[in-house]
């Protein structure tokens, strides 16, 4: 049996049980965040680099925290070993940023034997991601797919594809329009929300049946993990 009050050991004498807790801890609230990092992810694709990083971070964190302890002259050190790595991950999510915050923050918490204060956060930040996910202000409109289509240039074709669109979707929206074929023909990008009953096979059928319909592709949403 598991005996906690090991939880209650020093920072600067940890034994080795707590060690064991700290890497424990820090793996499971990781994970715990790359599950609430994929169940509130909007947008038609994710990285899982990004989202095995979420998991791997705390731990990292968690062994230089281990690793330094109450010496400064260890923490020195360590902050001029980082500085030697460059990293260059463009993050172009804010949200992402918060993510990796979060995850700093676990393997800090854990890493220091602050095992109340890692779980109590991480609950916490989760239960926000939920209530931000479920809220009427911060929900806006989910796609399904992107439908790619090029017509001749003809606002008659256009307005024919997206009376087809107005009858199977719930809501779609166009996300690029170029020209190609030396200005003969229009590339069509639309984001789409199809009605329950429809199916993607079933919209891309119809729209084949338009003359001066080419190149259709949809991307289902689900199909998607990384790009």
């Amino acid at each position: 049996m598991l005996d906690f009050s090991v939880l209650n050991s020093s920072f600067a004498n940890p034994t080795w049980i707590s060690i064991i807790y700290a890497f424990l801890l820090s793996f499971i609230l990781g994970t715990a965040l790359a599950v609430a990092y994929v169940r509130t992810f909007r947008g038609l694709s994710y990285s899982l680099n990004f989202l095995h990083g979420l998991v791997l971070l705390p731990i990292v964190i968690a062994i230089a925290m281990q690793a330094i302890g109450d010496n400064v002259a260890r923490g020195i050190g360590m902050i001029g070993a980082l500085s030697l790595l460059r990293f260059r991950t463009n993050v172009k999510d804010p949200r992402d940023m918060f993510f990796i915050f979060a995850s700093l923050a676990v393997g800090l918490a854990s890493g220091v034997h602050a095992y109340g204060i890692a779980i109590l956060g991480t609950v916490c930040f989760i239960l926000a991601l939920t209530v931000l996910q479920k809220s009427p202000f911060a929900a806006g409109p989910q796609f399904d797919g992107l439908l790619r289509l090029n017509l001749s240039r003809s606002g008659q074709d256009q307005r024919e594809v997206e009376g087809v669109l107005e009858k199977s979707c719930r809501h779609f929206a166009l996300a690029t329009i170029r020209e190609m074929g030396q200005g003969e023909r229009l590339d069509f990008s639309y984001q789409v929300r199809l009605k329950p009953r429809q199916t993607s096979a079933e919209l891309v059928e119809e729209l084949g049946r338009i003359s001066s319909v080419r190149g259709l592709n949809f991307m289902n949403q689900e199909s998607v993990i990384e790009v």
